[in-house]
């Protein structure tokens, strides 16, 4: 059973090219490490859509198109108290100077995990896909149909675990019963952890996504 019941999401934007260095090194030495004490934070990543990236992505729009990172933190129970932790920390940090002036979050919020997979040559199990260390990620962001409005189809898990590079696939979904402050919409979130460039698998599993 997956100890993971979230996955906190945010496609960031940095609004002066000038901080990218600055964002990084706050991030990565001040504002993550703050957030794995709270109750129920299992991990965090966070993934740099490079020029050469932006550049490769197959579709894009207005809503995530200046994006230049994307964090995600794994949260499991409580949820609640962790959400509410996570927004009450962010406040604080805010509070004394200690929050990134120079971004903007694209899209933000908890999505409730919906499917984790691995493919079978790595050997280990889903659970522990998002553990082992990864080159890079390539991330598919769906809308999805109002409730009560039709069938949400699938993000193709079972076509993208074919493509080599591909070590596992988590897919997530919009948590709307736990969006507190956050406004995360109606969307999909899947995302795929690779062992190999992402530039270099990026074409075949584009085919994926088209399909």
């Amino acid at each position: 059973m997956n100890k993971v019941k979230v996955g906190f999401f945010s496609f960031t934007e940095i609004t002066d090219p000038a901080e990218h260095h600055s964002y990084n090194e706050w991030h990565q030495l001040d504002h993550m490490p703050e957030q794995y004490p709270l109750p129920g934070m299992a991990f965090g990543q966070r993934w740099v859509s490079t020029p050469d990236c932006r550049a490769a992505r197959v579709v894009d729009g207005d809503l995530l198109a200046p994006v230049h990172y994307v964090t995600l933190y794994l949260m499991t129970e409580p949820v609640t108290a962790t959400l509410e932790a996570f927004h009450a920390l962010g406040g604080e940090l805010r509070k004394v100077g200690r929050f990134h002036q120079h971004r903007r979050a694209c899209l933000s919020g908890p999505f409730a995990v919906a499917t984790i997979d691995a493919a079978p040559r790595v050997l280990i199990s889903a659970e522990a896909v998002p553990y082992r260390p990864n080159r890079g990620a390539y991330i598919v962001v769906e809308d999805l149909p109002p409730p009560g409005a039709g069938a949400e189809g699938d993000a193709n898990v079972a076509g993208l675990l074919q493509i080599p590079g591909v070590a596992g696939v988590w897919s997530f979904v919009s948590d709307q019963e736990r969006h507190l402050a956050w406004r995360p919409g109606r969307h999909r979130v899947t995302v795929c952890f690779l062992d190999e460039s992402p530039l270099a698998v990026s074409s075949s599993l584009d085919q994926v996504v088209r399909n």
